[in-house]
């Protein structure tokens, strides 16, 4: 799998096999035998690999086509499929999306919306300690002044 993920993450950013080597400090030999999967990357070149290519170190060594159909993902970035709109408004949020951003019912949400970029969701107790954090960054400003 990962000889694979790395021949598609590199020819997706549309780097040469030499520029990879460059920029995580091994030759250019190394990086095709980890594509061919003659060898596999030590742990510190896979570390270096995913940021280099912005992924997870998991979905660079464990991401399968088999397995998924939307490819590696931006480290950070997720995508939860699709969701209904129902008739006063309503969707389901999907249980992995729930897992990962620790929402359960009860939560209350924010929803903002920007109509250039979308709508984003986030907890309401996440955005009022944001909130916090800026009024007290403000005020530690005031006392320096």
């Amino acid at each position: 799998m990962i000889s694979t993920n790395l021949k598609k993450l590199r020819k997706t950013l549309r780097y040469t096999q030499e520029e990879v080597a460059d920029k995580i400090g091994v030759s250019r030999q190394a990086v095709a035998k980890w594509e061919n999967g003659e060898t596999v990357p030590d742990i510190n070149n896979c570390i270096a690999l995913a940021e280099l290519y912005g992924v997870a170190l998991d979905g660079l060594v464990a991401y399968s086509d088999d397995k998924e159909k939307i490819g590696i993902q931006p480290k950070g970035k997720h995508i939860f499929g699709l969701v209904k709109v129902g008739e006063r408004g309503q969707i389901v949020i999907p249980k992995k999306a729930r897992e990962i951003f620790n929402i359960c019912h009860g939560d209350s949400l924010l929803v903002l919306g920007d109509e250039a970029q979308g709508i984003a969701i986030m907890k309401n107790e996440d955005f009022l300690q944001f909130a916090q954090e800026i009024l007290n960054a403000q005020e530690y400003k005031e006392e320096d002044e």
